[in-house]
């Protein structure tokens, strides 16, 4: 094991605290007030406001107090809070505003709720899940997850009594995905996974031999399928596709996300953008009806192209990833279905065969020229980490929240693409943590190899680990 790794601070994450004073429930929405003690490896400690959302233990801590107790620590930052924006600046002091570190008040009852409220570090916008109150003095507080503050800061964090957490200062943030599946951590996602695409190598799995629903990362064989049909001149990305009758039924439905209209016109490569950024599940139909005629046939092409690039457990019912009802008198719901190991061999052989991909995906927003719209990314780690590159959300009630997430490292003498795949999360915020937190694992272990005895993990980092990834490495490596 690496020295660096042998001091790290073992993250139990924010969901992990106890509050030092016994929670009391404020009424239906489940906002629990509470404090806990939190210090730094410096010395430095008092006590922080938070906040259990929904669920006890789900705990937010307060950025006022929490700044508070750093501001003379390496890690000190700055805030300015509004009513529903956050600007904070790593390295920088804290000017107080009054009433930080004291405990609620007996007539103080939090409103709000948890949200993507705008949040900017350093100036840069930045996605996380967080709570904006006022405080009886007129100035408002934000209440967020230790984990993703200690993402921020690149700080290690450590729960060293039940009533405590510690920021360690002198450590970077780091995770121990086999102590966090020892802790339970995973239990709240149906399987996650870890790796290297250029090599094959897997960092960290987690139930990821199960098949399950993959919602509309289900788009990446889609689109998969369409740039094959490009390469192979079928298609080009200036082609103009007709929009069908059955494409603006979809868009008019509840799961519509563009508004298009049969008889529209839209270039391939819009269809492409439109399906991969805003996951537009006409946008994906449209490029199905244009590769194959019908999306039946296009549903056949899927899962040969499955068979054919060894994805063993995956099963396509239709190019968008929404359900699916069978015709029977007693119709059966079916869902777009894959393993996590399969989606990691789906993300690897895209990123092998068409990186243009990542020219799509890496981009925040876009404008769709045929259409004359701008569209966002629906992908959250784009904007916390300058590495992310890509690539996939997809979100039903049977899958849950879902996200396929490509990383560019460079080992000095080529760069690869990592991929992370969280499939089953309960909802956005969760989604997204997970995978931030195992893309930072990602670049660790990439960086610096795989503790020993790590669980799910192979160990061996700097070897391909089938012929098909040597060649290619091989061949990468002599280009560079």
């Amino acid at each position: 094991m690496k020295p660096n790794l042998q001091k790290i601070c073992v993250l139990m994450t924010g969901i992990l605290l106890l509050c030092a004073v016994p929670p009391v429930r404020t009424g239906a929405a489940f906002r629990i007030p509470g404090t806990c003690r939190v210090q730094t490896d410096t010395g430095a400690a008092d006590t922080v406001k938070t906040l259990d959302w929904d669920y006890a233990d789900n705990t937010y801590l307060s950025l006022r107090d929490t700044a508070m107790v750093l501001q003379n620590t390496e890690k000190s930052f700055s805030l300015e809070i509004t009513k529903n924006a956050v600007s904070l600046n790593p390295g920088e002091a804290y000017t107080p505003v009054g009433g930080e570190n004291a405990p609620w008040g007996e007539e103080e009852m939090p409103e709000g709720a948890v949200r993507r409220n705008q949040f900017q570090v350093n100036g840069e916008t930045v996605s996380y899940h967080t709570l904006i109150m006022q405080l009886p003095s007129g100035f408002y507080d934000c209440f967020m997850m230790a984990a993703d503050l200690a993402m921020i800061l690149d700080a290690g964090i450590a729960v060293p009594g039940a009533d405590c957490l510690e920021f360690c200062t002198g450590e970077p943030f780091r995770i121990s995905p086999g102590y966090l599946e020892q802790a339970g951590y995973f239990y709240g996602v149906n399987s996650v996974l870890a790796g290297d695409a250029t090599t094959g190598e897997i960092y960290y799995s987690y139930q990821a031999g199960i098949s399950y629903p993959i919602a509309s990362t289900s788009k990446l064989m889609t689109c998969l399928l369409a740039m094959e049909a490009i390469w192979e001149g079928q298609l080009d990305p200036g082609d103009l596709v007709t929009v069908s009758p059955k494409a603006q039924m979809l868009a008019e439905s509840s799961d519509g996300v563009l508004p298009l209209k049969a008889g529209d016109q839209v270039t391939v490569q819009d269809l492409l953008t439109g399906a991969l950024l805003p996951s537009s599940n006409e946008c994906a139909l449209c490029l199905a009806e244009a590769v194959a005629g019908t999306e039946e046939k296009f549903v056949e092409r899927m899962n040969r192209k499955a068979a054919e690039i060894g994805l063993s457990q995956a099963v396509f019912f239709n190019s968008n990833g929404l359900p699916v009802y069978t015709e029977d008198p007693v119709p059966a719901k079916l869902q777009n279905r894959m393993s996590a190991e399969d989606m990691f061999r789906l993300a690897s052989y895209l990123l092998r065969v068409y990186p243009q991909i990542k020219d799509i995906t890496s981009m925040q927003s876009a404008v769709l020229e045929s259409l004359g719209r701008e569209v966002a990314n629906t992908n959250p780690l784009l904007r916390n980490m300058p590495e992310v590159t890509g690539m996939k959300t997809g979100t039903t009630n049977r899958a849950g929240a879902c996200l396929v997430t490509s990383l560019t490292a460079d080992d000095g003498i080529m760069d690869h693409d990592l991929v992370v795949v969280v499939l089953g999360a309960e909802d956005s915020a969760e989604r997204g943590r997970v995978s931030e937190l195992l893309a930072g694992y990602a670049l660790d272990a990439f960086r610096e190899g795989v503790e020993e005895g790590e669980e799910g993990t192979p160990g061996n980092l700097n070897l391909p680990v089938h012929a098909e990834a040597a060649v290619d490495w091989i061949l990468k490596a002599a280009g560079r």
